[in-house]
């Protein structure tokens, strides 16, 4: 029987990322992956919002995504974009990158890594004890880790295995979406109608001055709304056929499909992130419409909540009670993202109704404040994580400035890479100790005199210190004194090395 520390099942996104996260924290992980190859038939998600390109950032490759894909803006509500130029954050905008690419960048990342990733490995159950799970897999094989975390996606086995709820909505509608060839020169671009949205555009495209620009020539990429939702089985040329006639009256001469898939925009989310040593993550803990681009990006965030924590539970330093905090914090933000998705999807049929109701929401939307509201929301720049009352920084992503220590210039993200916590002190010098963590969190002395500036708030008050977690959310925000900060670095990274810490703390 192999034996790790963690197992993850899935070797999408969110289970990349976060075997890339118990990597960078010295954790034995390893991936168990039903496909027998890297390769992603289908396209699937088709980008990147902001926040997911700065958690990438904070670890040193986000160049590596923005090399290959396009920046643009591209988020709306109501048919209103959502500007992110204006945000603090140094990268206002999304980026259109297809998943293959997406997936194929990660995986590259969790090779030089050392991860093993296990393919043609499909988890079937798994059995959970005291001290572990022994994760079954379809060849009749045992797997024994610490912990299973499911990122297996909306029809995840290790969920149900699990006996968690998943509640929600069922379908209203769904879609096609394929890859093809066309013998008549296609409707480039968008339309609006009464069952929905739909599009087409070639495989082969540019972004100017925020503009789809498509090739001239070459295969499509089709999503067409289907007449009536539920439809049973995969779907087939006749299927996308059929669709494509009810929408544009023609179906283009449409042939020689690369691939063919069905989304809906079924909406659930499971009723707990984990039950005792099994946790779920991406799709596995929440399904919901791609409208909007969320489900990848909410997954990747994820990971990033949950690895830190997951990886200082398997090394000792922290209690187990430590993962209460993943459910209690990401829960939330996934049924927030539950609830914006329906809101675009009702808002997507053209009806007399529909579109009186879109032009009123889009008066609303115009204005500076709603916009705002609405543009971190779904971008994700407005997440805050509820850590008590305090500095508006309190469970907030820390912005990525750049100070001045004595080693010279650098931004924060980059004091981020290595995925440790970090104490940055830009009050005071030599006025905090943390030598009963030392071991664990970073002391870091930098000067940094400009504003301080977080998305949606605007300018807030200049704090003398941050205590960062891994994830980039401040625990902790000093006034010039170290009150409260012993009691936050134990919260969130353990209790101090017996005998380290010195009385005369200040």
């Amino acid at each position: 029987m192999s034996e790790y520390a963690v197992v993850i099942a899935g070797s999408g996104p969110t289970g990349m990322m976060l075997a890339a996260e118990l990597a960078l924290a010295k954790i034995d992980v390893a991936i168990l992956e039903r496909r027998a190859t890297r390769d992603l038939e289908s396209a699937r998600a088709g980008g990147l919002h902001c926040r997911t390109i700065e958690v990438f950032d904070q670890r040193g490759i986000a160049d590596r995504f923005l090399s290959e894909g396009q920046t643009a803006q591209v988020m709306s509500f109501a048919s209103v974009r959502l500007d992110l130029s204006g945000f603090p954050t140094r990268h206002p905008y999304g980026l259109g990158l297809w998943q293959n690419h997406i997936e194929r960048v990660l995986a590259d990342w969790v090779d030089e890594l050392g991860v093993p990733v296990h393919r043609g490995c499909e988890v079937t159950g798994f059995a959970q004890d005291d001290a572990g799970v022994d994760v079954e897999l379809s060849d009749g094989r045992l797997v024994r880790a610490e912990y299973l975390v499911g990122c297996d996606g909306g029809r995840s086995v290790v969920r149900r295995a699990a006996g968690i709820e998943f509640a929600g909505w069922d379908p209203t509608t769904s879609s096609l979406i394929a890859e093809v060839e066309m013998v008549e020169e296609p409707e480039l671009g968008t339309r609006q109608d009464a069952l929905g949205v739909h599009g087409i555009g070639r495989l082969e495209y540019e972004i100017v001055d925020g503009k789809v620009v498509f090739a001239d020539e070459g295969p499509v990429r089709v999503t067409v709304t289907e007449a009536q939702a539920g439809a049973a089985g995969e779907p087939t040329l006749r299927d996308l056929s059929e669709a494509l006639v009810t929408a544009y009256g023609t179906d283009f001469g449409v042939h020689s499909p690369k691939w063919i898939s069905r989304f809906t925009d079924v909406t659930r989310q499971a009723e707990s992130y984990r039950e005792r040593r099994v946790l779920l993550a991406g799709d596995a803990a929440h399904v919901h419409s791609p409208v909007g681009g969320q489900g990848l990006n909410t997954g990747v965030q994820d990971a990033v909540n949950l690895g830190w924590k997951l990886g200082q539970v398997v090394q000792g330093t922290s209690p187990e009670s430590l993962l209460d905090s993943y459910h209690a914090e990401r829960h939330p933000v996934g049924a927030r993202v539950l609830q914006g998705t329906m809101a675009m999807v009702a808002l997507m049929p053209s009806t007399a109704r529909n579109d009186a109701l879109r032009d009123t929401i889009a008066e609303v939307v115009a204005l500076d404040e709603p916009r705002t509201q609405l543009a971190g929301r779904f971008s994700g720049l407005d997440i805050r994580y509820d850590l008590g009352e305090g500095h508006p920084l309190l469970g907030r992503r820390m912005p990525d400035l750049d100070v001045v220590t004595v080693d010279g210039a650098v931004r924060v993200f980059e004091l981020l890479h290595e995925a440790r916590p970090l104490l940055l002190n830009v009050g005071e010098p030599g006025c905090l100790d943390i030598a009963g963590w030392g071991d664990r969190v970073k002391l870091i002395a930098a000067d940094f005199a400009g504003a301080w500036e977080l998305p949606v708030l605007g300018a807030v008050t200049a704090p003398a210190a941050v205590l960062i977690r891994p994830d980039g959310h401040v625990a902790w925000v000093g006034d010039g004194t170290d009150a409260g900060l012993a009691d936050a670095l134990t919260t969130w990274f353990g209790p101090p090395t017996p005998g380290a810490i010195r009385s005369d703390v200040h």
